[in-house]
């Protein structure tokens, strides 16, 4: 279960490994802790539920894939996320790629999915945020980041992630046995994929779904409706925090908010207009969560419901984004209540001046 790769650590105790072992039993369920598989693995979370999954599905013997260039691969990617990003590294990765294999077994979605169709899907999560700076495009545009130059300041992340995902592949080999036509198809798909999570497609892709599901038109035998299908299931999974158990969706939402942070931190050090949300005086983790629920997240999910017609799991995300959602509203008032009563004392004189009081 966990690889012996160069890159990766042993598990000095074999009561860890156990642990690991009976957590992946369960990986197929929406409370999945994905730190604490983190920790069991000693940091190797992506790698080894890869390498697991890639078992579930037959997916090595069906490609006739290379487990040695396989776990190069895989090892490479993990090593290429920043692990000094406290959201977007290979714990994210793991964790979304978790969130895309509840997705592709959606009865709505299992039956209809071919072993390419499994294949893209979970190497799209797995690669999708590959080599993230922990900063957004709008900093590498004004810091006239030479990313945002070679990509024209469009998709400029995405375009990034992508294109890495591919020097990977072609650098462990892992597709060279397969025809070369293949091969480019399968990294052009990929990036179709990862270049779906750009979330300034947000709305472009949220009224293609809505239309389809409006029109009622959406069929899962034709192979262009499966892959925007999987586009879809790739940006929830993305974003699919809030929709977590309270417990994991805070971590997250603290995680994310902290990133955030470090760069207005940064535009502030440059002198930099600091960027929306990134502002830890005046952004509140709360205020932003309440936002990226209202006008991200629920009218995804919402849609994504319709899709699955609705099923168990859809109804639980629903639920807990919910839940989470009036949690963040009251540990908003708290906050609010908190910064008005401190700014209220802080203008509050120290003492009363009396009639008789000495005036020095």
């Amino acid at each position: 279960l966990v690889p012996h790769t160069p890159r990766s650590l042993h598990l000095l105790d074999d009561d860890y490994l156990g642990q690991a072992a009976h957590m992946l039993s369960k990986v197929g369920t929406w409370n999945f802790d994905i730190f604490l598989f983190d920790r069991l693995t000693n940091g190797n979370s992506l790698v080894t539920l890869m390498c697991h999954l890639f078992n579930v599905y037959d997916l090595i013997h069906h490609f006739q894939l290379d487990m040695v260039k396989l776990n190069r691969f895989l090892g490479m990617v993990q090593e290429d996320y920043h692990s000094q990003n406290p959201y977007h590294n290979a714990v994210h990765a793991a964790d979304v790629t978790q969130a895309m294999y509840c997705y592709l077994k959606e009865p709505k979605l299992a039956e209809h999915l071919s072993p390419l169709d499994i294949f893209l899907g979970l190497m799209a999560a797995a690669a999708h945020d590959v080599d993230h700076p922990g900063v957004n495009q709008p900093f590498l545009i004004k810091t006239r980041h030479h990313l945002a130059s070679l990509y024209q300041n469009t998709s400029v992340l995405e375009s990034h992630h992508w294109r890495s995902t591919v020097g990977m592949l072609r650098e462990s080999g892992l597709l060279s046995h397969l025809p070369a036509d293949m091969s480019r198809d399968i990294e052009q798909r990929l990036g179709s994929l990862i270049l779906a999570t750009d979330i300034n497609r947000q709305n472009e892709f949220l009224m293609t779904f809505r239309e389809h599901l409006d029109n009622q038109d959406l069929d899962l035998q034709l192979a262009s409706h499966r892959h925007f299908i999987l586009q879809i299931a790739l940006k929830c999974a993305d974003i699919c925090n809030p929709c977590r158990v309270w417990e994991l969706s805070r971590q997250w939402s603290e995680r994310v908010c902290e990133e955030f942070y470090r760069q207005g931190d940064l535009e502030k050090k440059f002198d930099l207009e600091i960027s929306p949300l990134c502002n830890q005086q005046s952004d509140s983790v709360p205020a932003i969560q309440i936002g990226f629920i209202s006008y991200i997240v629920e009218p995804l999910f919402e849609e994504w419901h319709r899709f699955t017609e609705p099923s168990l799991l859809s109804q639980t995300m629903l639920d807990h984004l919910h839940k989470n959602k009036a949690n963040w509203s009251s540990l908003r008032c708290a906050h609010t209540a908190s910064d008005v009563q401190g700014r209220s004392q802080a203008e509050e004189p120290e003492g009363e001046v009396g009639e008789g009081a000495d005036i020095p």
